[in-house]
């Protein structure tokens, strides 16, 4: 498989199959809403445009990056959402990175999310597609976020079919920025666990879909086997 590794910014053109990868904490925090039973997940423009959502539809739930906020149900904390019910719920999701990486590929053919957490059933998705041809989206740090590198290059090797050891990838992830920030309590809204969790390889034995769906960008669970 031919792999490109890029930046929000340096997306050129609209690739044809796109992998946006938020470890810390977008797409971990979204694989916890589909494992807490949540239907969908709408990704939003901004936080006027999840509040207006929210306000369309009171029993959606709103989450976002950073601390709480008035008209937000939650937010964007494996650590803090995976106590909550979210069972048959919508979530709209809107956060610094994840969510603008995943919105600037919209028009891709196929668009996969992921985190450590869904990373073999990522590539298990692409190899079954027969992708011969991926863009990994890096999002966070301006697409210098080596947790999301890692885990986008450990990505990619799986869906080539050999067999790969983690550990080297996973300790990238746990000695970068966004794991020092969240240890130090220097992002706001998060939790003790929220590094641990983000670092959780497959813990969920699904991928993660999103694509258009009446005028919203809507991503949904899929299951791999």
């Amino acid at each position: 498989m031919e792999a490109r590794f890029l930046g929000i910014a340096e997306l050129a053109e609209t690739p044809s199959v796109a992998v946006v990868v938020d470890v810390m904490r977008a797409f971990t925090v979204a694989a916890w809403a589909f494992g807490r039973g949540a239907e969908k997940i709408v990704l939003a423009e901004s936080p006027a445009d999840a509040l207006a959502l929210k306000e369309r539809h009171p029993d959606w739930v709103a989450l976002k990056d950073g601390p709480p906020a008035p008209g937000f149900d939650a937010v964007n904390s494996p650590g803090l959402l995976r106590s909550l019910d979210l069972g048959g719920r919508t979530v709209v999701q809107k956060t610094t990175a994840g969510t603008v990486g995943a919105l600037a590929v919209k028009e891709a053919s196929l668009v996969l999310c992921a985190g450590f957490v869904v990373a073999g059933a990522t590539a298990l998705l692409l190899r079954q597609r027969g992708c011969d041809a991926v863009t990994f989206v890096v999002t966070g740090d301006e697409g210098r976020a080596e947790e999301d590198l890692a885990c986008a290059q450990y990505i990619a090797r799986r869906t080539d079919g050999g067999g790969t050891d983690a550990t080297a990838f996973l300790r990238r992830a746990a000695e970068s920025r966004a794991a020092a920030e969240l240890t130090e309590g220097v992002r706001r809204g998060s939790h003790p666990d929220d590094v641990a969790l983000c670092l959780e390889l497959d813990r969920f034995p699904f991928a993660m879909v999103a694509a258009p769906e009446d005028s919203l960008m809507v991503l949904r669970r899929c299951a791999v086997s």
